[in-house]
């Protein structure tokens, strides 16, 4: 920033601080600031609006447009800009919180704790995320308490609380794999929704994986009843799908989304028409840290040099990864996994063909997906797959806002919350530019960057290596 007037819209982070891990986050009163002279990336994918001006009052937007041609409140801070790229904050549509420790690289239940989960949301705000949701692998009643919380310098949390999969054949972790529940039979299919709609989940979520043939998976017959029970208790079904006739299924079973797109064989014309007349929304997932397509001839992406991974990454962390790509370089394997033979393509295809699609990064599914930059490094895939700049970042906002159903969030626009993103370069012109982040703003307030900086590098020396 080049003034100091935004702190007047900043007043409650200040006095809270980055540590604090209160229930609530007090509105800055009556401060009022306008934001002046940055190009504008509203997120509802009109052209961006060059030498910008828009007014943050109570945390929320109350007018955007150019600068001079608004009616601004007397007293107001004034913010400049000049020369910045201001985007609204992203959605991440598909995450798994609470097991990673970014301190050392570990996944494990013990991790599972209401200090860690708050960490990782602070990571997500940190990069510019303003809310998340973790599918599937939550324990107890964390995740759904914080749902009600407004959490300083952290994103907003949705949760479907525990999946259902076949015993085995959720998530790959070990640390998580007996988190969700085991169905073996309708009656189980039907009762862990009826257990789950207690409190409300965001959606039920349904793993369809046979994981290359290691392990069984959810049958047609329990998959339908799955979903099934769950527009008897007006909520909403997802899936985590591989197979292609798996994904016809579950849309003829009713699931309104996929996280992860089919990657077992190219997408054809008769899931197009069934996705599009059924308004399917789907994350690619295209792989994180190991796209093949972003990988240097040196072994390692681009991106891993960038500096937002020393400022917020374990130096153990960093460590094992280079190893890793080296290992893979100097024996020749891919740089990518066999499931993305067709996930490129088919996000290709399906973009092509109008199915919606909206970020989604399946951030800490393991200990190789890291907090914050896998939803940066996801956008940036996106592209890789045949999205324009501009569309992914209606992708990763307006879109996936939606699909999250927070209305409140997703575009630069009078009546919203004022969530957004300055950045020092233009992501319409490189979509790494994403990472170029000056600041971020959550519900109005500064995210205290510097603060959560220094809270995690002072972890590093006292963390004990285990990779």
């Amino acid at each position: 920033m080049r003034t100091a007037g935004a702190s007047i819209v900043l007043v409650a982070a200040v006095v809270a601080g980055c540590s604090s891990q209160g229930t609530s986050q007090a509105p800055a009163a009556s401060a009022v600031a306008v934001f002046e002279g940055a190009r504008l990336i509203t997120g509802d994918g009109g052209a961006p609006v060059e030498n910008s001006a828009f007014i943050v009052e109570n945390n929320r937007f109350t007018a955007v447009g150019r600068k001079g041609e608004l009616s601004v409140p007397s007293g107001a801070a004034r913010v400049d800009l000049t020369g910045q790229t201001v985007m609204p904050a992203i959605i991440d549509a598909h995450g798994h919180l609470g097991f990673l420790d970014m301190a050392n690289g570990t996944m494990s239940k013990a991790n599972f704790t209401r200090e860690n989960y708050i960490d990782h949301l602070q990571r997500y705000a940190y990069h510019g995320v303003a809310a998340t949701i973790s599918t599937g692998t939550d324990i107890g009643e964390l995740a759904y308490g914080l749902r009600d919380e407004v959490i300083p310098n952290a994103a907003i949390i949705r949760t479907v609380g525990r999946g259902l999969a076949w015993p085995g054949s959720g998530p790959n972790d070990p640390s998580r794999n007996d988190v969700p529940y085991a169905v073996t039979t309708v009656e189980q299919a039907r009762k862990a929704v009826q257990d789950l709609a207690i409190h409300k989940p965001d959606f039920v979520k349904i793993w369809v994986d046979d994981r290359n043939g290691r392990q069984k998976k959810l049958t047609p017959e329990l998959y339908q009843a799955a979903a099934d029970e769950a527009r008897k208790n007006n909520l909403r079904a997802v899936a985590h799908v591989f197979d292609l006739e798996d994904a016809k299924g579950l849309v003829r079973a009713g699931v309104e989304g996929f996280l992860h797109s089919i990657r077992d064989a190219p997408v054809d014309d008769e899931f197009i028409r069934l996705a599009k007349e059924h308004n399917i929304w789907i994350t690619p997932n295209l792989g994180g840290i190991n796209r093949a397509s972003l990988i240097r001839p040196t072994g390692t992406p681009a991106w891993f040099d960038d500096p937002l991974v020393r400022e917020t990454v374990a130096p153990v962390m960093i460590s094992a990864r280079t190893d890793m790509y080296e290992k893979r370089r100097t024996a020749g394997a891919p740089a990518a996994g066999g499931a993305q033979v067709f996930d490129l393509a088919n996000t290709r295809k399906l973009h092509a063909a109008g199915v919606r699609l909206v970020l989604g990064s399946d951030t800490a599914g393991d200990s190789n997906r890291w907090i914050g930059m896998m939803t940066l490094v996801e956008i940036e895939n996106m592209v890789a797959a045949g999205f324009t700049p501009a569309e992914v970042i209606v992708a990763a906002t307006r879109d996936a806002a939606a699909v999250l159903r927070l209305d409140q969030l997703g575009t630069v626009a009078p009546g919203k919350s004022a969530d957004f993103i300055v950045l020092d370069a233009n992501p319409l012109d490189d979509i790494a530019n994403v990472r170029k982040i000056a600041k971020v703003y959550l519900r109005g307030q500064e995210v205290d960057r510097a603060g959560l900086r220094a809270k995690w590098q002072a972890q590093w020396g006292k963390a004990t290596p285990t990779h």
